[in-house]
């Protein structure tokens, strides 16, 4: 069936119901817009059988949606109804939750129900229960009503019988923090509903930010509202009865200013901040510690696991830097199995654009960022004692990719969406990927992937030779899907005998071409586009910051087949 997916943005949601209607056989075309015309100009280019809205902010003109089925994907039971459902649903502390796919009408959110889906809902922040839980539960539900809308059988039911809550959108005023009056739990709520749009408006050091991400600390304890230590570029801030870390600010925008974007707290605050106690950043915790730490290392069953999340996925040069240190330790450890990668979200999505884009030279700070990076690849290329996995429990793009597949196994949650592509950002790509892309996937795919740009879902990853394994699991239960199979892995005769292949299989790759030699010709091509004022890669850059289109991009993306190709206009990062 031709289905044209309309969204406000090619988001996470989008790209996972992208790939995922494709591998199912269906021709799927998609296009980014903005107001009812580019939602008329989308429909009568593609003529598709059915229009899919997973992420839109504007409405479908009545013209679009009298004459066609239009499926909105809103992210709220039957019956929930508004345009800040799941923030109101984090900050409220519901229990569950769900999602529902409704036929567009005259009202918002009002439409017949064509399915629905219901998860539990984690205490976690909203950007990662909507990539995970909301995703998860989004694409049950889409691909019941497509099933249902091709039978032609299927009538969806009218609302009218449900028991129907709207509610306002939640503005600041409704996400104001209280640091004289309101507890950790309060805080933490009120923060994760709004991470990481739009962010918590707040007063700090005598001007307005907006506060992204917080993290509990049970040590530090200080006068409600101060500032106590600052970590690994975060900022802890006391609560009434405890405290929390901010790990990210974002300037309030000046009147007709240009928009900003979220960078780590220190950095944001710069000279500003005053002087505070740099508490390390704890790399293994003692059971039952609540406290921020990006990268942790934990040991289990002959399994070594480097635990990281960083926000948004991204990866800054010191980032970078503090991992690579997690990974060297590690190698003394007397492991057999080394699991790379987070508990949930994102595995990573390579070099971090906001501290790039802040700092004094953007064209330094990217090549050191790309150098510091390679470290790190370079790090679990050369690893030869033992076997590398990495596990992935959410989303990975660009050098987040290469990462993962320089390990000897790459295990994905069955929700993993992979970019294994920079073209969309105007990079060459580093990372060493010239080596095992290729490697894995051989010379005539790689060279299909980083042109085409296509989201690839987990399954296609498996079948391209991306992906080892898949691991079917809900997001909360992927960390412990991980350790099981790993300690199997450890614990595997054979795994030895792969080991000593493997220092084998390294020496004569080394003997036919050196990784220094891979390394230093994709520096050389990065080096050339980011010194390179007038390269698409700093245009590129600073738009998908500020969140406007692509200097030339196209907001229609020309219907694409199963297996075809398309324009790479999208930001996918």
């Amino acid at each position: 069936m031709r289905i044209l997916l309309i969204a406000s943005a090619f988001n996470s949601l989008t790209q996972r119901v992208h790939a995922e209607l494709r591998d199912r056989g269906h021709t799927v075309a998609h296009a980014v817009v903005r107001d009812g015309d580019s939602v008329r100009a989308a429909v009568e280019r593609h003529d598709p059988k059915l229009v899919i809205a997973p992420l839109l902010r504007t409405a479908i003109p009545e013209d679009v949606w009298s004459r066609r089925t239009c499926l909105v994907v809103h992210p709220g039971p039957p019956g929930d109804r508004g345009p800040s459902s799941l923030d109101w649903a984090i900050q409220e502390g519901q229990a569950a939750w769900g999602v529902t796919v409704l036929q567009a009408d005259a009202v918002f959110d009002a439409g017949d129900v064509w399915a629905s889906a219901s998860f539990p809902m984690p205490a976690a922040a909203k950007s990662d229960i909507y990539r995970g839980e909301v995703s998860d539960a989004a694409l049950e539900a889409v691909m019941l009503a497509v099933g249902r809308f091709a039978s032609g059988a299927y009538r969806p039911r009218p609302q009218q019988d449900l028991k129907v809550r709207t509610r306002p959108v939640l503005d600041q005023s409704r996400r104001r923090i209280d640091w004289k009056e309101d507890s950790t739990a309060t805080v933490l709520r009120t923060l994760r509903a709004a991470d990481s749009r739009p962010g918590v408006l707040d007063e700090l050091l005598g001007e307005e930010w907006y506060l992204h991400g917080g993290h509990p600390e049970d040590q530090l304890r200080g006068r409600p509202g101060a500032l106590l230590a600052t970590r690994a570029q975060a900022i802890c801030r006391a609560t009434v009865d405890g405290a929390v870390w901010l790990p990210q600010l974002r300037p309030r925008r000046a009147p007709g200013g240009p928009a900003t974007f979220r960078l780590p707290a220190t950095l944001a605050l710069d000279d500003r901040l005053p002087p505070l106690p740099e508490v390390p950043a704890p790399l293994e915790l003692p059971a039952g510690r609540r406290t921020y730490s990006e990268i942790r290392y934990q040991e289990e069953d002959g399994v070594g696991f480097i635990r990281f999340a960083f926000p948004g996925g991204a990866m800054s040069t010191v980032q970078c830097r503090r991992l690579l240190a997690a990974y060297r330790f590690a190698c003394t450890r007397p492991t057999r199995v080394l699991v790379l990668g987070g508990r949930r979200d994102f595995f990573s999505n390579g070099i971090h654009l906001g501290v790039i884009e802040a700092a004094g030279n953007p064209a330094e700070e990217s090549m050191a960022n790309v150098k510091a990076m390679d470290d790190v690849v370079e790090a679990v290329l050369t690893t030869t004692d033992r076997l590398v996995v990495a596990a992935l429990p959410g989303n990975a793009a660009a050098g987040g990719v290469m990462l993962a597949l320089a390990a000897d196994e790459v295990w994905c949650r069955s929700g993993t969406v992979l970019n294994p592509h920079y073209r969309l950002m105007g990079l060459p790509g580093s990372e060493y990927w010239t080596y095992t892309l290729p490697r894995r996937v051989g010379a005539e795919t790689a060279e299909s992937l980083t042109r085409d740009t296509q989201p690839l879902s987990a399954a296609a990853g498996r079948r391209l030779g991306l992906v080892d394994h898949i691991l079917p699991s809900t997001p909360q239960a992927f960390a412990a899907q991980v350790a099981a199979r790993a300690a199997e892995l450890a614990g595997d005769p054979g795994t030895h005998q792969r080991v000593t292949d493997k220092k084998k299989a390294r020496a004569r790759d080394e003997a036919i071409k050196p990784l220094a030699a891979y390394r230093t010709e994709e520096l050389a091509a990065m080096r050339r586009v980011c010194h390179d004022p007038a390269a698409p890669y700093h245009a590129l850059r600073r738009a998908f910051l500020r969140k406007e289109p692509p200097p030339g991009a196209r907001r229609v993306r020309p219907a694409v087949a199963p297996s075809g190709g398309h324009d790479g206009q999208t930001t996918t990062l």
